[in-house]
C-alpha cells in the first residue's frame, strides 16, 4: 500500500487502562486501512513509570521518526511538556487524550473530568448517609485529569457537614503504591467510612488493601474507570461502583482526529467520549465485553 500513515500513542505509563486505549486505537487503524486502501499503523510507546522527564524523552524519540501524528496523555500541564511544543513546531499533529486542554489550539479527546469526580463523590456521600470519614487518594498530582477529579471530589464532600475528609495518599498511577497507601490509611483510620480515588490504579490498590484488612463492605469504595480488575471487585462487592471513562473510544477517536489533522482538516477543540456508571446491577455486561 502507498501513502502509509503512522500514528503514535504515548500514555502516562504502562498500565492496563492504557492497554484498552491502545486496543481502541488499533481497531480504528484497521478500519481506516480497510476503508482508505492505505496502510495505517499505530505505534504504542508507554513510559515505564509516570514521570515528566521520561514522557518528554519518549515524545522526543517519537518525533524523530516523523509520524503522521501523536496522541498523548500528559503527566503534567501541557505548558510544562517541552517536547510537545517542539513537536508541534515541526508540523506534526498532536492531540491529547484522557486530559483536558487549556490550549485552544490542541484538541482534547476524553470526558468531563470534573463531572466524573462529582458523580463518584456524590454517589459515595449517599452510600455513607452523608456522614463519616472519607479518604480521597490522589493519582499523579500534576496530571490535569487527576487534578480535576480530585478537586471536584473535595468540593462535593465539603458540602456535607457530617463528612470529614482525610488524606487518602498518593498513588502516582501505580497499583502497588495504591495498595500500600490504602493499607496505611485503613490502619490510621479504623473508623473510615468511605474511599475515593482519581485514577484507574487507585481502586485496584484500595480494593486489595480492604480485602486484606477484612473490611470489604464496611468501607464503601467508589472507583474510577472500568478495567477488568475494577469490574471484578465490583462484582465481588469490594468496590460498590465506579465512575468510568471509556478508554477504547478514547483511543479510537484519537486516531480518527489525528487522521483528520494529517489531512489539514480543522478538528474540534474537544471530543467528549462520555462517562459510564458501573454498579453491581450492570457490571456483568461490562465483564462480558472484556472476555
Amino acid at each position: 500500500m502507498a501513502n502509509a500513515l503512522r500514528f503514535i500513542i504515548v500514555p502516562k505509563v504502562s498500565h492496563p487502562w492504557f492497554d484498552e486505549v491502545n486496543k481502541g486505537a488499533q481497531a480504528q487503524a484497521k478500519i481506516l486501512s480497510h476503508k482508505l486502501g492505505v496502510e495505517v499503523v499505530v505505534n504504542y510507546m508507554p513510559p515505564s513509570v509516570a514521570d515528566v522527564v521520561e514522557q518528554n524523552a519518549i515524545l522526543e524519540q517519537a518525533a524523530k521518526s516523523r509520524p503522521s501524528g501523536i496522541a498523548v496523555d500528559p503527566v503534567d500541564a501541557v505548558g510544562h511538556m517541552t517536547a510537545l511544543n517542539r513537536i508541534r513546531n515541526q508540523g506534526i499533529p498532536v492531540v491529547l487524550f484522557d486530559s483536558p486542554s487549556l490550549d485552544s489550539s490542541i484538541t482534547s479527546v476524553g470526558n468531563n473530568f470534573t463531572q466524573q469526580g462529582i458523580i463518584a463523590a456524590e454517589r459515595l456521600a449517599k452510600l455513607i448517609g452523608y456522614a463519616g470519614k472519607v479518604a480521597v487518594m490522589q493519582g499523579y498530582p500534576t496530571a490535569p485529569n487527576h487534578k480535576e477529579r480530585y478537586e471536584a471530589q473535595l468540593a462535593v464532600l465539603g458540602k456535607y457537614s457530617g463528612i470529614t475528609v482525610v488524606d487518602g495518599g498518593i498513588d502516582n498511577d501505580d497499583i502497588e503504591t495504591a495498595r500500600q497507601q490504602a493499607s496505611a490509611v485503613l490502619e490510621l483510620h479504623p473508623d473510615l467510612s468511605g474511599f475515593l480515588c482519581c485514577d484507574a490504579s487507585g481502586p485496584i490498590g484500595i480494593a486489595s488493601a480492604i480485602k486484606m484488612a477484612g473490611k470489604a463492605g464496611k468501607v464503601k469504595v467508589v472507583g474510577m474507570d472500568g478495567i477488568k480488575p475494577i469490574l471484578d471487585a465490583i462484582k465481588e462487592g469490594v468496590i460498590d461502583s465506579s465512575s468510568a471513562t471509556i478508554p477504547k473510544m478514547q483511543g479510537s477517536i484519537s486516531v480518527l482526529m489525528l487522521w483528520q489533522a494529517s489531512l489539514g482538516v480543522q478538528i474540534p477543540q474537544a471530543v467528549d467520549t462520555g462517562i459510564d456508571v458501573i454498579t453491581q446491577e450492570n457490571v456483568d455486561s461490562y465483564l462480558a465485553g472484556t472476555a
